[in-house]
């Protein structure tokens, strides 16, 4: 009975503590130099190399940029644990914070670089993505983490010397967060049938300029001067034309209804 009750508080025990040991934080690592590869991808040359030019940079500008890879920083995100590591590590010197870490999760596929404070008007968060997204992928994903990071650190010592960065890499992917091309003609066209129906007894002296300068301006947008040009001709002829679709807008959109319903 005595070893049943036991065992009972042994498995209760332990279905209490195994949540708790599977979410436990990843172990942060003691950086011991500037460059820490924990997962054997770069040679003691390259990381000799990297160390002794961050060395050169915490010497001339006081400023300390370290570079870590590690396999994964699952259970955690790799933001919870570039904090955990540039505290625990005290990367930056106090009171000023001006330190940077490079951390690379190599089978996570994930980077992140970690600003301190007191660098962060240097290396702004648009700029740290820049140079994520143009020097550190492109060459991480043809399997060069040498040179990636190499470039990253280039970068980013530019940054903290208080120079700009080169112009976009050419071909370098970006986010396309504007309005697609059919998505501005659709705007363009009913802002035509609008602005016809508002401006359809005005002169066609007052029509012609008002919407060739609307749709000239949404044109504008495709980010292409000429085509924006070509938008506001193309809009200013159109306003010449006769007047009437003031009474044929109610018919338009019930249609437009009409088929939407069905």
């Amino acid at each position: 009975m005595n070893c049943r009750l036991r065992a009972s508080w042994i498995l209760l025990l332990a279905a209490l503590l195994l949540p708790a040991l599977l979410h436990a934080d990843a172990a942060v690592p003691k950086l011991a130099r500037h460059v820490t590869d924990l997962t054997g991808t770069l040679s003691a040359q390259q990381v000799d190399q990297l160390d002794a030019k961050l060395v050169a940079l915490e010497k001339a500008k006081g400023a300390q940029l370290v570079v870590l890879m590690v396999g994964s920083t699952k259970p955690q995100d790799i933001d919870s644990y570039s904090l955990d590591v540039s505290m625990a590590n005290k990367v930056g010197r106090k009171g000023i914070d001006d330190g940077v870490l490079l951390l690379i999760a190599k089978d996570d596929r994930q980077v992140r670089i970690e600003v301190g404070a007191g660098l962060e008007g240097a290396i702004p968060d648009a700029a740290a993505a820049r140079i994520i997204r143009e020097y550190l992928a492109p060459k991480f994903r043809t399997g060069d983490y040498d040179g990636g990071i190499s470039d990253a650190v280039g970068a980013l010592t530019l940054l903290i010397d208080g120079e700009p960065l080169p112009a976009p890499v050419q071909g370098a992917p970006h986010d396309r967060r504007g309005l697609d091309l059919n998505s501005l003609l659709g705007i363009g066209f009913f802002a035509w049938i609008f602005l016809r129906g508002v401006l359809g007894r005005s002169h066609a002296l007052v029509r012609a300029p008002l919407g060739g300068l609307v749709i000239g301006g949404l044109f504008w947008l495709m980010a292409s001067v000429g085509m924006g040009s070509f938008g506001g001709i193309v809009g200013g002829l159109l306003m010449l034309l006769p007047a009437g679709a003031g009474r044929s807008m109610g018919g338009g959109r019930q249609q437009h209804q009409q088929a939407t319903h069905d």
